[in-house]
């Protein structure tokens, strides 16, 4: 018997035409993507399905993907598949909060497109991230302490694979450092700004009050949490890891072995790419990924 979690990317898997042939065949993927519409007033599968540069605005990109993989989670739920730990990677918490019944569809939308807003807005100047390849996590955050300026680690992604971020100049000089300790590579990423980083604290705290508005429903299936890399228990504590989340270290590699050390053998990453599934054979090589991102896809869920 399989113990399955569901998964759900973050932003940067984003594509024109995700989701479409769902919207096109299935009526509860159609429906989520009406919703989203309701919801935000953007008109969501002209975004999403339509040649357009607002894919990949931060403020338009957060609320397409989220959109695209409810309603994947819809086509699935419709199979009576069902996941037992849920999880998502930055923004795909929120993928994760919608399967365990923590946020209404029409909440996580409303919550999602001002999260957008609010990190676009928020954006520094000088600020970057960058990929540091082949060196272990503990000595890059050690590292990061170690440099002057503000720059830590955003992305624990999986073993050879952390990102950093913060101010130019401290990411910069983190990054010779780390060449000098060992790093194979350290990549600077095209990015709009530094994410996950406490450059972003004051929208962290401004989304922390759109967060007051929303309902948290009772967990219905276990979630985990990006900043703790455990599950979370008490829905009283979901709001504040959520508005922590905007600025703190996004724990993913830490996530997956905490489910895999709960029995979870089998990945099923929800949404556009393939980014998870791909991190989930550096992590725990004896379990099994699919992602669903098509609606042949479904046809892999057979269990």
């Amino acid at each position: 018997m399989n113990k399955l979690a569901f998964i759900f990317p973050g932003q940067g898997a984003q594509y024109v035409g995700m989701g479409k042939d769902f919207f096109e065949n299935i009526s509860a993927s159609r429906k989520v993507y009406e919703i989203a519409s309701e919801v935000t007033g953007l008109d969501i599968p002209k975004l999403c399905f339509e040649e357009n540069e607002n894919i990949h605005v931060t403020e338009y990109t957060q609320i397409a993907m989220l959109a695209t993989e409810a309603a994947i989670l819809a086509a699935i739920q419709e199979k009576e598949i069902k996941g037992q730990v849920h999880g998502g990677l930055s923004l795909g918490e929120y993928g994760a909060l919608i399967a365990s019944g923590v946020l209404s569809l029409e909440d996580a939308f409303r919550v999602v497109r001002k999260r957008g807003i609010l990190m676009q807005e928020a954006v520094p100047s000088g600020g970057a991230m960058s990929a540091v390849l082949g060196m272990d996590g503990e000595k890059i955050a050690k590292i990061c302490e170690e440099t002057e300026g503000i720059v830590s680690v955003a992305n624990y992604n999986c073993p050879g694979q952390i990102v950093i971020t913060g101010e130019s100049k401290s990411v910069e000089a983190a990054s010779i450092k780390l060449k000098e300790a060992g790093a194979k590579r350290c990549i600077p990423l095209n990015v709009s700004g530094p994410f996950h980083s406490l450059m972003l604290k004051e929208a962290g705290e401004k989304l922390g009050e759109v967060l007051e508005t929303v309902k948290i429903h009772d967990i219905s299936v276990p979630y985990i949490t990006n900043v703790t890399a455990d599950y979370v228990k008490d829905k009283e504590k979901v709001k504040g890891l959520l508005k922590e989340q905007v600025y703190s270290p996004v724990k993913w590699q830490q996530s997956v072995e905490r489910m895999i050390e709960d029995g979870v053998d089998t990945f099923v990453e929800i949404g556009p790419g393939k980014t998870l599934t791909g991190f989930l054979r550096k992590i725990g090589r004896n379990v099994k990924g699919i992602n669903i991102e098509k609606l042949e896809d479904l046809e892999k869920l057979d269990f």
